[in-house]
C-alpha cells in the first residue's frame, strides 16, 4: 500500500525528532502571532485564546499528551485528546477537523512538544497550526490552562 499527501509526509517524521527535537529546530526562537485569515507557518495563542476559539468552532485544538497525563489533569473541555505517540497521527488529527480548512491548535503539558509537533506537522504541508506555548501546566509563555482556570473533562476511557 502506497500512502501518499500531508499524512504520509508526517509519517516519515521519527518519533525521536518529535519527541526529542531536531537539528532543524535548534535555534528557532521566534513564534509568529496568528493573523486573521493567516493560513500557513505557526502562530500561537495563549490558553484563553485557545478556549474561546475552540468552545466556538473557530480552531481545533488538540491535546497531545500522553493518556496518564490527561488522568492526572483532564483535558481541555473545549479540545481533543489525541496522544503524539499514536503511529497515524496525522490522520486522526485531519479526522477531528470539523471542516478542511480548520486550523489545528496543539496543546501538551509545558509548550515544548507542541512546539516540536507542530513545526512537523507544518514541515508535513498540515496546516494552519497554531502553537498554544504556555500549555496545561502553564511556562514562561503564562500561567497554562490550569493556573488559568480554564475547563477541563474527563479524558476518554
Amino acid at each position: 500500500m502506497v500512502v501518499r499527501g500531508p499524512a504520509a509526509e508526517l509519517s516519515v517524521v521519527s518519533r525521536r525528532f518529535v519527541v526529542g527535537g531536531g537539528a532543524a529546530l535548534a535555534g528557532v526562537a521566534a513564534v509568529v502571532a496568528l493573523a486573521p485569515g493567516s493560513a500557513e507557518g505557526l502562530g500561537s495563542l495563549s490558553v484563553g485564546e485557545a478556549h474561546a476559539a475552540a468552545s466556538s468552532g473557530d480552531i481545533l485544538l488538540v491535546d497531545i499528551r500522553r493518556p496518564d497525563e490527561w488522568a492526572a489533569t483532564g483535558v481541555p473541555a473545549s479540545g481533543v485528546p489525541i496522544d503524539m505517540r499514536r503511529p497515524d497521527l496525522a490522520e486522526a488529527i485531519l479526522a477531528a477537523r470539523t471542516r478542511p480548512d480548520q486550523p489545528i491548535a496543539i496543546i501538551c503539558a509545558r509548550g515544548v512538544r507542541s512546539r516540536r509537533l507542530s513545526s512537523a506537522l507544518i514541515d508535513a504541508g498540515i496546516g494552519p497550526i497554531i502553537d498554544v506555548p504556555a500549555g496545561m501546566l502553564g511556562s514562561l509563555a503564562g500561567p497554562g490552562w490550569l493556573r488559568s482556570g480554564l475547563p477541563v473533562k474527563d479524558p476518554p476511557t
